[in-house]
């Protein structure tokens, strides 16, 4: 059995809630909790820092919220300062100084990008600081000692309005909070305040597989770390749940993907072939998944197509406008989807008729097999004067002998 976290990010996500969360897991396990990771950070050469923990009440409910003390400083640190203290410290284990470095490293990439400088220049600001670096090397502890071994996330809401940081006022989320949240999907809110910080975005980067809802798991444990602030609309908690799924075999762990996707709908009874054919191809240019047509019947009788974009998160915006634009359509519906996908790559084989392009697509089980590319089939077919299924022949025959 593998062990699987789920983050429930409804109030975004910061680094102290989630070492609240992970404290809260470890006290009804036993396996860790605040003197221990007050331990293992103070080896960093922080022996004045002091962790603790408390339970409190958010809208109601029962969090942990950590709290971290220590003498006022104004150092702005560099990664490499910052992964010293980590590699001196002899009371936090190799597995956990490799997920902090891996958590920093990140931070670092994402600051580096947003400064245009590089990560052995940038210098952290916000996040160099001694309750930052605590919150992320405690929560690598908590994480390791837990013997968490994949994270799960649902969508993060950023929050909305403005901050003020070290570089100024900017808006929510944060410059680096938003590099860090490149490929993983956001939620909208109406709260006006920071809810995902770069610390929390950091931890969901560098630890995060898949993204969505919720796995299927055997549920052991839920813990509840609390955010500093107080919400009207909600609890400013964030829920960590943790549980055992089913392990995979190595094959099928190397030959099954997972990310989460957007899928838009609209139905269309007045639009023509051609329109419906130019608006498909846009979007594909556009960088679309996938676009396809189902026949309908509409509720005046009326027949029509369902058109449908599958899109990363990311492309929302462009989709709907190519469907808005170049369509009939006068609204979408759109929900998200997990998409398991097995693992492939582009190989080209030699036949009697010409190379023959096509995808070598890895099973669970350890074998393999060879999606031809059915545009060179019709060329090749076409160009030789023989039928597409001699052509799918000869490459299926290629690929079947290939290394003989």
């Amino acid at each position: 059995m593998a062990k699987i976290a789920f983050f429930d990010c409804l109030s975004g996500i910061s680094g102290d809630m989630t070492l609240g969360a992970l404290i809260d897991l470890g006290g009804q396990s036993g396996q860790i909790d605040a003197s221990g990771i007050e331990t293992a950070v103070k080896s960093m050469g922080l022996p004045e820092l002091t962790l603790t923990s408390e339970t409190v009440k958010k809208n109601g409910f029962r969090a942990i919220q950590v709290k971290i003390d220590h003498p006022p400083e104004h150092a702005h640190r560099h990664l490499h300062h910052i992964t010293e203290m980590i590699d001196r410290a002899d009371s936090i284990s190799d597995p956990a100084k490799a997920l902090a470095h891996k958590i920093f490293r990140a931070l670092a990439e994402a600051e580096a990008k947003v400064h245009g400088s590089t990560i052995e220049k940038v210098h952290f600001h916000e996040v160099g600081a001694i309750d930052s670096i605590a919150d992320i090397v405690g929560t690598a502890v908590a994480m390791t000692a837990l013997g968490i071994e994949t994270v799960a996330s649902s969508a993060v809401p950023t929050g909305s309005g403005t901050i003020t940081i070290a570089h100024g006022l900017v808006s929510v989320p944060a410059p680096a909070t938003a590099e860090l949240l490149r490929d993983i999907p956001i939620a909208s809110s109406s709260v006006q305040a920071e809810l995902t910080t770069p610390t929390g975005a950091a931890i969901l980067k560098a630890t995060g597989r898949h993204f969505g809802t919720m796995p299927s798991m055997t549920l052991t444990g839920v813990g509840y770390g609390a955010g500093t602030k107080d919400f009207s609309e909600q609890a400013n908690v964030l829920r960590v749940l943790i549980g055992e799924t089913a392990e995979p075999s190595d094959s099928a762990a190397r030959s099954v993907e997972s990310d989460s996707v957007l899928v838009l709908e609209t139905n269309i009874d007045d639009s023509s072939a051609q329109q419906m054919a130019d608006c498909a191809r846009r979007l594909m240019a556009a960088g679309a998944l996938d676009v396809f047509q189902t026949p309908c019947v509409m509720k005046k009788g009326r027949v029509g197509v369902v058109l449908t974009v599958i899109t990363s998160p990311s492309r929302l915006a462009l989709m709907e406008d190519i469907l808005f634009t170049h369509s009939t359509s006068i609204g979408i519906r759109r929900h998200s989807a997990d998409r398991h996908k097995l693992n492939r790559s582009s190989e080209t084989v030699e036949t009697r008729f010409g190379p023959v392009r096509g995808k070598r697509v890895l099973l669970p089980a350890g074998s393999e097999r060879f999606a031809i590319e059915d545009d060179d089939a019709v060329a090749l077919a076409t160009e030789n004067g023989t039928t597409v299924d001699q052509v799918r022949l000869a490459a299926a025959q290629a690929w079947a002998q290939r290394g003989t």
